[in-house]
């Protein structure tokens, strides 16, 4: 009785060990099918039924400062009443001393529209219209994710255009990009991002520890890149808004403070290579190799250095979705700004308005920023509004007596990511080609405000950059082996009897074992 009394107890145990096991086995397979459903998303869906074609109100509530170079630190300063007091007194001091001032950038302070007069750029309430729109995103969009398979596809762009990303299409809600006023607000908070700041506030370091007698004085703000970050009374919706190029030479971009380093990434950016106009030009990079020939290795290294604005722009994102994890993110900017929000949002998926951006497709692909496969960049949540009479938006503000090369600046791309929504002020309005008419102010009074509604949105044209040069890979490898190959042709004309190599052995391997470097 006890022996089969045992076999018995052995069968019971043996049975609910196989319930187990396979209760866990359609357990797993459920999570796999259905668990990268649950990963938590940016947005907050349920806002989706109830804000759908709906008005919410926003507010400037923190401001970012990343610096470059000497100062490769971040710091935020939040939207106190001290600080929005400060920064009405610095208005005011500002346009008091620009009173009967001729200059050009007179009003680049703030628009003259009355309907959005304000004592305080810095405290104005901006009404946006939204609406839900299907976007196809990345499904792991987390900023960790997505710079390790930038880092990789930098490195090994070829096996990283063979790795199948998982997209799916998300409803989202977007800026409504028919509605005025949406669209001008959305100008007015890229133009606050060009508002002096006031001297005083508490700065909050983000990225470390900060050497007040390194990083003190005026000297830091000279460096870096700025994005002011407006959020509405629900604080499901977030703005972010990148300041553009300073400029002198680029009439009506800005304030003076960060003139060196934007014209860097500016160069780098929307030049063929390097800003190698001509022989009397100084390159922001050394990747110049002959006539109309550049090293394209060299200038993807360049655009993903940690000093330069794309990098700095995803930290800045970074920040923001550590700060507001369950919020939707929105992207705008204008010139260089609207650029890096572009890229920033092909980057991560993210809706973009961008207002007299220069063109910014040639970057993204050097950058080798993820797209779904067999999807035209049109159909992505990216806006560019323009005008005809800009030559930096139409890609026509070069050659040797345009004003952008007279001004250093070598901006010789045109093609855009997503839609382009023009406005044909040359025709309609009469208005000359000229760099006046991409200062943002005057877009937004003479353009924005001016007409009746905005601009339709279409796809771009056929548009290619940058046609009459040719890019090489690695040029030194190449270089290399092509003296190597040379060098066995007279061998083989002289008759010489010598052992060829046939065999080659890897003597240099990566990280995830694909051999790099080989050796005889």
């Amino acid at each position: 009785m006890d022996e089969k009394t045992g076999i018995k107890r052995s069968r019971r145990s043996r049975s609910i060990n196989t319930i187990w096991i396979s209760v866990s086995i359609v357990l797993a397979g459920l999570y796999v099918i259905f668990g990268p459903l649950n990963y938590p998303k940016l947005g907050k869906d349920s806002a989706l039924p109830n804000k759908g074609h709906a008005q919410s109100s926003f507010r400037l509530e923190h401001i970012y400062r990343h610096g470059i170079g000497t100062y490769p630190k971040m710091q935020v300063l939040e939207a106190s009443s001290e600080v929005i007091e400060s920064g009405k007194a610095r208005f005011s001091e500002l346009r008091t001393a620009q009173e009967g001032s001729d200059s050009a950038a007179n009003d680049d302070i703030w628009t003259s529209s009355p309907h959005y007069a304000t004592e305080n750029p810095l405290d104005h309430k901006f009404k946006l219209s939204l609406e839900p729109q299907v976007l196809k995103r990345m499904l792991y969009r987390d900023p960790a994710f997505v710079e390790s398979y930038l880092d990789y596809a930098h490195e090994n762009p070829h096996m990283a255009s063979k790795v199948n990303l998982d997209w799916i299409d998300e409803t989202v809600l977007v800026p409504n990009i028919s509605d005025k006023e949406t669209v001008v607000s959305l100008a007015l908070m890229s133009s606050n991002a060009y508002v002096k700041l006031p001297h005083t506030g508490d700065w909050r370091n983000v990225t470390g520890p900060w050497n007040h007698t390194e990083n003190s004085g005026h000297g830091w703000d000279d460096d870096g890149i700025r994005g002011h970050i407006f959020v509405d009374d629900e604080k499901d919706i977030v703005v972010i808004a990148i300041k553009g190029t300073s400029a002198q030479g680029l009439t009506g971009s800005g304030e003076d403070e960060t003139t060196v380093n934007d014209k860097i990434n500016d160069n780098l950016l929307f030049s063929c290579c390097c800003a190698r106009v001509s022989y009397l030009w100084t390159t922001v990079c050394d990747c110049y190799l002959k006539s109309y020939t550049c090293d394209e290795t060299c200038l993807e290294k360049e655009l993903r250095r940690k000093d330069r604005y794309y990098k700095a722009v995803l930290n800045i994102y970074r920040e923001v979705v550590q700060r507001h994890p369950s919020s939707t993110i929105w992207v705008t900017g204008h010139s260089l700004g609207g650029a890096l929000a572009s890229l920033m949002g092909r980057t991560y998926g993210l809706p973009v308005v961008a207002f007299e951006a220069p063109g910014e497709l040639l970057a993204s692909r050097r950058l080798h920023l993820p797209m779904p496969p067999g999807y035209p960049n049109y159909l992505e949540g990216i806006w560019h509004f323009g005008n005809t009479a800009d030559p930096i938006f139409m890609g026509t503000c070069n050659g040797a007596s345009s004003s952008c090369s007279i001004g250093g600046y070598a901006m010789e791309t045109s093609c855009h990511t997503g839609k382009q929504c023009v406005f044909d002020t040359v025709k309609e309005k009469g208005w000359h080609v000229s760099l006046l008419n991409h200062r943002i102010h005057k877009v937004i009074d003479g353009v924005l405000e001016a007409y009746e509604a905005p601009a339709r949105c279409v796809p771009p044209g056929p548009c290619h950059d940058c046609f009459n040069w040719k890019y090489v890979k690695d040029s030194s490898s190449k270089t290399t082996s092509s003296k190597s190959q040379s060098s066995t042709t007279i061998t083989r004309t002289t008759n010489t009897i010598t052992s060829e190599p046939t065999n080659t052995s890897c003597v240099g391997r990566n990280w995830y074992g694909w051999c790099t470097e080989y050796g005889l």
